[in-house]
């Protein structure tokens, strides 16, 4: 088997040899503006198949507070945990904790409700050995939508904001 460049010319040629390549999708262009067909249709609602266009899910900001608690564990010990996990995940805003228990706020971006609680129940223990936090249980949970938060705390019932944003002691 002879190896040479695709497309250079064989050894002892001056000619270049042709090759054919399939064209791939997208490489014909449309007749309404010289795009490939797929970005010319992209902005009719049909996406140019004479079907509807799959929709894409819309993601939304939830703002989820997760209570975990257990056996006491020295304050210090917790504090490096929880400013651990907020090292890992900048997405925490902030923290309160005591020796039995704490208390973790942020906003997670989800297609809906229930893919913001999945993610969460599973926050504290995907995340146990990594961060070194301590051995406790999921106590409770909330997750609520954007408009939701922000109409309780303007109500001045709901949680109060996230500030000081950081790991705090209760």
């Amino acid at each position: 088997m002879r190896r040479a460049r695709p497309g250079g010319p064989p050894r002892g040629t001056t000619e270049r040899a042709l090759t054919s390549v399939p064209a791939g999708a997208g490489t014909e262009r449309s007749a309404l503006g010289g795009e490939p067909p797929d970005q010319a249709a992209a902005g009719r609602p049909d996406g140019g198949h004479g079907r509807p266009a799959p929709e894409r899910p819309v993601s939304k900001l939830w703002h989820v507070t997760l209570s975990v608690s257990g056996p006491e564990v020295p304050l210090r010990d917790v504090r490096r945990a929880l400013e651990q996990l907020a090292h890992d995940h900048p997405f925490l805003l902030t923290s309160r904790y005591a020796g039995d228990h704490a208390e973790i706020r942020y906003w997670e971006e989800a297609r809906d409700l229930h893919d913001a609680a999945a993610v969460a129940l599973r926050l504290w223990g995907e995340h146990r050995q990594t961060s070194q936090l301590p051995p406790w249980k999921i106590v409770g949970l909330e997750v609520i939508d954007r408009e939701t938060y922000h109409q309780r705390v303007a109500e001045g019932y709901g949680p109060p904001p996230a500030a000081p944003v950081g790991v705090h002691p209760y």
